[in-house]
């Protein structure tokens, strides 16, 4: 087994670990990060109908222009003020923040302190 493996192994078991804790309903949706070593991207989820509510990521069409320079703190900072407009114009204002397994910090606290930023409640 390859480093890249085991750490992405190792990610995953965390992520598991957290998901058996954490639970997304309609009214508080749980919003699940995904870091790539040049995206991020996010997406509110209710578990309790298996939907997703609503995702958005920094390759998406509309916003790949303002993020073509890959993926640092002040993109995920500006990409977490832009996601939560959007989620806020949905009607939703709590969330439970999933960290996907990754450690809370550089882009993931940046991401998530500007959601705190924009309003959001978690």
């Amino acid at each position: 087994m390859t480093m890249k493996n085991k750490k992405i192994l190792q990610r995953l078991k965390r992520h598991s670990r957290i998901r058996i804790k954490i639970s997304g309903t309609k009214e508080r949706p749980r919003l699940v990060v995904y870091r790539s070593l040049r995206h991020l991207s996010a997406q509110l989820v209710d578990d309790s109908n298996n939907r997703v509510i609503f995702a958005l990521s920094t390759f998406t069409k509309d916003l790949k222009p303002l993020f073509s320079g890959g993926c640092n703190c002040k993109v995920a900072e500006e990409f977490g003020k832009i996601f939560a407009e959007r989620v806020k114009g949905l009607g939703v204002s709590q969330i439970v923040f999933d960290r996907g397994g990754y450690l809370y910090h550089g882009r993931i606290k940046a991401f998530a302190e500007a959601l705190r930023k924009g309003g959001l409640i978690f």
